[in-house]
């Protein structure tokens, strides 16, 4: 097995009520990473994935190929991999 990274993202622009989370859902269910995206109350989503560094590049182009989602800003920060994660989830709100 290659090199796991996990990030978390906290995006800004026009990220909610667009299909960003369900987007990034079927993003990372078709590149086999692991974690969650969840809408904050200040507007922002809340994303932390876990799989290999391509695999992650993919999955966010993936998301930025929608027509309705615009990303500002992303701040990426690395976190320290769960091995027990197996699946990526679509979290409720706030």
């Amino acid at each position: 097995m290659g090199t796991i990274a996990r990030i978390r993202y906290n995006f800004r622009g026009r990220v909610q009520g667009v299909g960003f989370r369900y987007t990034a859902y079927y993003a990372a269910t078709q590149f086999g990473l692991t974690g969650f995206v969840q809408n904050m109350d200040d507007g922002s989503v809340l994303m932390e994935v876990q799989g290999p560094p391509e695999a992650i590049k993919g999955m966010l182009a993936r998301i930025k190929e929608s027509r309705w989602i615009h990303i500002d800003s992303a701040n990426p920060q690395k976190l320290v991999p769960d091995p027990d994660e197996r699946s990526f989830r679509v979290k409720s709100g706030w």
